[in-house]
């Protein structure tokens, strides 16, 4: 049986941050493991650089719609949308931010810091940034006993959900398992050496 109870998430970023292809990752995660999904997205000039906000509710839930104080987490593609979204969570919600720096979280919120652009650049693929991101939000939690802020997957069950969302395109395949896996591999790498200090 899982251990992993009802949850709601909102993606924020601005359009073409890959907000909407992390969304049907997470949904094709819960689908595989056999748990509804409701996925609801909104859009401000998505083509232009405009916000583009995903509620995602893994569970037993009625509506799409994720209510301010209701979310359990936020990953935010950019430091921007800490400030505008951050009202969704609730309290001891957890921000994943893409950030070369912290930024400032209302009281009570865990905030968990990761330079997905750098990491995308050094990989030599801007566009994977979300996909970074993505794989750090798995990796936090998922060593500690208790399991706090985990996702209800994990990487072997997101990988699988790239490959059915991917179908046959295995240039784009690679590159997305290697971007997913380097975020998770930093996020473990961060919280090894903040347990050692």
């Amino acid at each position: 049986m899982s251990h992993i109870q009802d949850q709601q998430i909102i993606i924020s970023g601005v359009g073409g941050q890959g907000v909407l292809f992390i969304t049907r990752l997470l949904a094709e995660a819960a689908i595989e493991k056999g748990i509804a999904v409701f996925t609801s997205e909104t859009h401000g000039m998505a083509q232009r650089g405009g916000t583009v906000v995903s509620h995602l509710k893994i569970g037993s839930f009625a509506s799409p719609l994720i209510r301010p104080g209701m979310a359990d987490f936020l990953l935010a593609l950019k430091p921007e949308s800490v400030g505008a979204h951050a009202g969704f969570l609730k309290p001891g919600g957890r921000i994943f931010l893409n950030s070369s720096e912290e930024t400032t979280v209302p009281a009570g919120m865990t905030q968990t810091v990761v330079d997905a652009d750098g990491i995308a650049r050094s990989m030599e693929n801007h566009r994977s940034a979300n996909l970074v991101l993505l794989g750090a939000a798995l990796a936090a939690g998922q060593n500690r006993e208790s399991r706090p802020g985990e996702l209800f997957c994990r990487l072997p069950e997101m990988k699988s959900a790239i490959g059915q969302v991917l179908g046959g395109k295995t240039a784009f395949l690679d590159t997305a398992f290697k971007s997913i896996e380097a975020g998770f591999a930093e996020q473990n790498a961060s919280a090894m050496a903040g347990s050692r200090q």
